[in-house]
């Protein structure tokens, strides 16, 4: 469905509710996450995706020690199990913890978490972005993780909409009944969980994605915002249309635009209202064909030597040529 055909299909006006209703093909709750979970009905979720707070001390958060940050996570995780479709995923998008210059995985802690509820880890995915804060006592950090969960055994994987293109599609069985016939997919391969976006490809579990900075075309005032490109590939992979996608943690709601721009159903929280009137804003953008979002699988930028920025300084020059100053 077009955009023109979603501003039509919703009287250029999108159906947005701050109570969860079956009614609605939006929900955008501003509130407490565990109390908003409580009034949605169980098994209604057929993706739940977010990215929660990593405890590291933004606007938004309460530091607190790992085990009482993971704690008080868990009510949320019983919730969220209750919700999610026997057919149904969840991927949670986490990166480190720091306590003491100590580095905690939030991913390895969460894993525990979803496993001692009986969930079924599919994949862990590498999230790889090139820009980030700049350490001096250990390696840059330049890359979170994404733990895909399922319920069951049974469930949804539309790997055919995800499908890349083959490295060698000219490719021939060498033996069997098959023998000399072309032993690919014609819609190409099945993507590792090392994945990178490359122009016109969904090539690898390395998702090379930039993170939104300054110069995204996505940013808004949340200082941890999440790519919508990052959701995207979970949508057409672990959901069908008008299915709902549900984000506890929506934070400015790149979760719900990613899943609406698929014609799935979306739902959403965030206790800061601040960050809901962003979300309200962008959705109304999104369906006004205003928002500006970055392409899936446009390639990231590469310097080409020439860029002022991308020069060795006058300064630092002496250091490799010996010069005094």
């Amino acid at each position: 469905m077009s955009r023109m055909e979603h501003c039509t299909k919703y009287l250029f006006e999108p159906q947005i509710s701050n109570a969860f209703s079956e009614e609605y093909p939006i929900i955008l709750h501003c509130g407490d996450s565990y109390q908003f979970l409580q009034t949605i009905p169980s098994g209604k979720a057929m993706l739940i995706i977010t990215s929660p707070p990593y405890n590291t001390g933004k606007e938004y958060e309460t530091r607190r020690s790992i085990t009482e940050y993971l704690r008080q996570q868990e009510p949320v995780a019983d919730e969220l199990i209750r919700i999610l479709n026997d057919r149904g995923s969840l991927c949670w998008q986490v990166g480190n913890y720091i306590e003491d210059s100590e580095v905690f995985p939030l991913d390895i802690f969460y894993y525990d978490m979803f496993k001692k509820r009986r969930l079924k880890l599919r994949n862990r995915i590498i999230w790889h972005f090139g820009h980030g804060l700049h350490a001096s006592k250990r390696f840059s950090g330049r890359y979170e993780t994404l733990l895909w969960f399922t319920k069951t055994d049974d469930y949804v994987f539309n790997l055919d909409s995800i499908r890349v293109p083959a490295k060698y599609p000219g490719k021939l069985h060498f033996k069997g009944p098959n023998k000399g016939k072309p032993s690919g997919n014609p819609l190409g391969k099945n993507p590792s969980d090392i994945w990178e976006f490359l122009a016109q490809e969904w090539d690898e579990a390395l998702w090379d994605i930039p993170n939104v900075k300054s110069n995204h075309p996505e940013k808004t005032i949340h200082p941890c915002q999440f790519p919508i490109e990052l959701v995207e590939r979970c949508v057409l992979a672990l959901t069908n249309e008008g299915d709902w996608v549900l984000d506890p943690y929506c934070g400015v709601g790149s979760a719900l635009i990613a899943g609406l721009k698929h014609d799935r159903r979306a739902a959403g929280c965030d206790k800061e209202y601040k960050y809901i009137e962003v979300s309200r804003s962008r959705l109304l953008d999104y369906f006004a064909g205003k928002l500006k979002v970055r392409p899936c699988g446009k390639p990231v930028h590469v310097a080409t030597g020439r860029e002022k920025v991308s020069q060795i300084p006058y300064e630092w020059k002496k250091h490799f040529t010996g010069e005094s100053t």
